[in-house]
C-alpha cells in the first residue's frame, strides 16, 4: 500500500484520547493540550516508520494494538525527571544519586518552608527586613568555634567568593599537590583564575615545606591557602606543612590563611577505621582564617557552601555583589538548619542523620541485615536466583575519604538464564529504579546504603527487572 493511504490509517488525536482515556482512566487528569502534543508525537513516531517502510500494513496501525504501547510512551513522558533510586552500592554519599540523604528532621523542615510563607529573610522580633545569612549563623558558631558564618549555594561557590572578595588581582599562594580537580573537570586553578585571584604554585607534587612558602611572599601576595586532597591521596615520600605553622607564617607577614577543606566534616569516624581527617573546628582552631566547605558530604546536609571564620572577613563577603548571585533559598536553609540543630548532641546526630549512620555502620551490624536480606530474598526470588552472601567493601564517596574502606557484607544475586550486566541494566527502568553493584556474574547489594522501605521494595523491583530482562532477550 502507498505511503499516503497509510498516513491516512492513522487514527486522529481526539479519538485517540478517548480511547486511551477507556484505556487506562487516569490519563482523564492530564493537562488536555499536554496529553494531545505527546499524542501527536507517538503517531509521528509511527509515520517515521511508515517513511522508513517499518510499517506497510494498514492493520499495524489498529489503535487497538498501539494502546498498551502509547500509553507507555505518554506515562515515561509524563512521569517527573527527577525520581527515587534506590541505591544498593554501598556509596554512602554518591554523587550520581544526589549525594547525601536528608535526615527526617530535615525533610520535615523543607517541607514547612516549600508548603507556605516563612519568615526567610524578616526579622520576627522587630517586623522589618531581616537576613537570610542570620537564620543558621549562631548555629555555625557554637558548632565551628568561629567567630561569624555564611552560607552559599555550594563548595567551589564559596571558595571563589572568598578569593574574589580578597584576593582579585593580588597573588595566592598554593601547594603544588594541592591544585586538585574535584567532579566535572572543575580545578582549582580554574576556580581561581576566575575568581580573578592570581595562582602562585609553589612546592612540590609529592613535598612542600614551610620555606617554600616563606620564599614565595611578595608584595603581590594577599592570601596563603590550603586545598585540603579530601578525594585524593598522596603516600610515600610525602611532606606537607602544619596549619599551626601556616598560619604563624601568614599572620606575621599580614596575610590571609584560607583553608578550603572539601568535604569537611564536625566530627571524627576514628571507630570506623576512617582516617584522623582535620574536623571544622580543628582546622578554625589552628589559626584559619576562613574555612570553607560543603554542606551535603560528610555533614549529611543539602548541598551548600558554608564559610566559617573572622567576623570582620564574613562581613566583607557578605557585601560582595556576586554573594546575591550564590545565595541559598529557603529549602536549604530549612534542611540545614535541622542537619546542625542534631550536631549539637553528637549520640542524636549519628543516629537520626542517614550519611553519619550509614559511615558508622558495624560489619556485625551490616551481616545482620546482610542475612535479613538474603532469607527475605531467597523466600520470594529463589527459583529465579542463587542468593548468597560475601565479605565485601564499601565507600564513603563524595569525594571524601578515598582509598579506604568500610567493612560490609554483599547480598549476591545470580540469575539463573540471564546475566547480572542485564539484570542491572533492566533495573535502571524498574519502578524505582535500582542501582548495585556487579562482582563477577553476580549483581549484589549492600545494605548498608539501603533503607527499610527500599527492602520492602526489593522484591517487586528485582521481579520487574527480571521480566524486563527476559522480554528483551
Amino acid at each position: 500500500m502507498d505511503q499516503s493511504s497509510m498516513f491516512r490509517a492513522i487514527p486522529g488525536v481526539d479519538e485517540t484520547k478517548q480511547r486511551l482515556i477507556d484505556y487506562d482512566g487516569s490519563f482523564a487528569a492530564c493537562p488536555r493540550e499536554s496529553l494531545r502534543c505527546l499524542i501527536t508525537a507517538y503517531w509521528d513516531r509511527q509515520r517515521a516508520r511508515i517513511r522508513a517502510g517499518e510499517l506497510t500494513d494498514p492493520c499495524e496501525l489498529a489503535l487497538a494494538l498501539h494502546l498498551p504501547g502509547l500509553s507507555q510512551f505518554l506515562k515515561s513522558h509524563l512521569a517527573p525527571q527527577l525520581k527515587k533510586v534506590i541505591n544498593a552500592t554501598g556509596v554512602v554519599v554518591h554523587t550520581n544519586l544526589g549525594r547525601s540523604v536528608l535526615s527526617e528532621a530535615a525533610q520535615a523542615a523543607v517541607a514547612l518552608a516549600a508548603g507556605g510563607y516563612c519568615n526567610l529573610e524578616l526579622d520576627l522580633k522587630r517586623g522589618s527586613r531581616g537576613s537570610r545569612y542570620a537564620l543558621v549563623e549562631e548555629l555555625l558558631q557554637s558548632l565551628t568555634g568561629a567567630e561569624a558564618a555564611l552560607v552559599v549555594n555550594n563548595n567551589a561557590a564559596a571558595v571563589m567568593l572568598m578569593l574574589d572578595t580578597f584576593c582579585r588581582g593580588y597573588e595566592v599562594i598554593v601547594s603544588r599537590g594541592e591544585l586538585v580537580e574535584i567532579g566535572g573537570s572543575f580545578r582549582i586553578p580554574a576556580v581561581m583564575a576566575k575568581s580573578g585571584a592570581l595562582l602562585r604554585e609553589v612546592g612540590a607534587t609529592n613535598r612542600t615545606h614551610l620555606a617554600d612558602y616563606a620564599e614565595a611572599i611578595g608584595e603581590r601576595t594577599k592570601a596563603l591557602m590550603r586545598v585540603h586532597t579530601s578525594n585524593f591521596r598522596v603516600v610515600g615520600f610525602h611532606a606537607r606543612v602544619e596549619l599551626a605553622e601556616l598560619a604563624e607564617l601568614a599572620h606575621a607577614n599580614h596575610l590571609l590563611l584560607l583553608e578550603d577543606l572539601g568535604s569537611g566534616s564536625l566530627m571524627r569516624f576514628e571507630q570506623t577505621g576512617l582516617p584522623d581527617e582535620p574536623t571544622v573546628q580543628e582546622t578554625i582552631a589552628q589559626g584559619a582564617d576562613l574555612v570553607s566547605f560543603s554542606g551535603d558530604k560528610v555533614l549529611g546536609g543539602p548541598q551548600a557552601g558554608i564559610i566559617v571564620g573572622k567576623a570582620e572577613l564574613i562581613a566583607q563577603m557578605k557585601s560582595n555583589q556576586l554573594t546575591r548571585a550564590l545565595r541559598c533559598d529557603k529549602l536549604c536553609y530549612a534542611a540545614l538548619e535541622a542537619t546542625l540543630r542534631a550536631y549539637r548532641e553528637p549520640i542524636r546526630a549519628r543516629e537520626e542523620i542517614p550519611t553519619l549512620r550509614r559511615i558508622l555502620f558495624s560489619a556485625k551490624e551490616l551481616k545482620e541485615r546482610a542475612c535479613a536480606l538474603q532469607k527475605t530474598l531467597s523466600a520470594s526470588l529463589g527459583e529465579r536466583f542463587d542468593i548468597t552472601l560475601k565479605e565485601d567493601v564499601s565507600r564513603v564517596g563524595g569525594g571524601a575519604f578515598p582509598q579506604y574502606d568500610l567493612p560490609t557484607w554483599l547480598v549476591c544475586l545470580k540469575p539463573g538464564d540471564i546475566s547480572a550486566s542485564a539484570l542491572k541494566m533492566a533495573l535502571l527502568s524498574t519502578d524505582p529504579p535500582m542501582l548495585g553493584r556487579l562482582e563477577g556474574e553476580a549483581f549484589c547489594l549492600d545494605p548498608r546504603t539501603l533503607d527499610g522501605a527500599d527492602e520492602a521494595l526489593l522484591v517487586a523491583v528485582l521481579r520487574q527487572a527480571w521480566d524486563k530482562a527476559h522480554s528483551a532477550q
